[in-house]
């Protein structure tokens, strides 16, 4: 279940929110193999002064950090092929120069990712955690 957290120091309309976060989550079926029912997003909109980074001047200021916790067994090329996909959504939908997002990767044991009825396994090539057993 990965939790893929998005912090940005501008306000986003509803509208934006929805077609980002649907983006989001198809990226990430995509590019990691995986099926998109347990993907959990969430995007937090700060005032323009409350996220800093030194290389978001080339946007105005403007600057976006991805968190994404997500299950071991990934391999370097997806996690960047999945970096590239978020930085160039994030570009797109809300004009931040590509050199103002920083994405971080934090990887967990498929038992660290806990739902009320059960608990994921540990990550396997195309497998969707959820379809087999609803």
């Amino acid at each position: 279940m990965p939790h893929l957290q998005f912090e940005m120091n501008f306000q986003a309309t509803p509208a934006e929110k929805n077609r980002f976060s649907a983006a989001v989550v198809r990226h990430f079926s995509e590019i990691m193999d995986t099926g998109t029912d347990h993907i959990a997003v969430t995007l937090r909109c700060f005032s323009h002064d409350d996220l800093a980074f030194g290389r978001a001047a080339s946007s105005g200021g403007r600057t976006a950090f991805v968190n994404a916790d997500i299950r071991l067994g990934r391999t370097k090329d997806q996690k960047r092929r999945l970096a590239l996909a978020y930085i160039d959504e994030i570009s797109h939908s809300f004009g931040v120069a590509r050199e103002a997002v920083y994405v971080i990767f934090t990887e967990h044991d498929g038992e660290n990712f806990q739902l009320s009825d059960r608990v994921l396994p540990s990550w396997s090539a195309g497998e969707d955690p959820l379809h087999d057993q609803e």
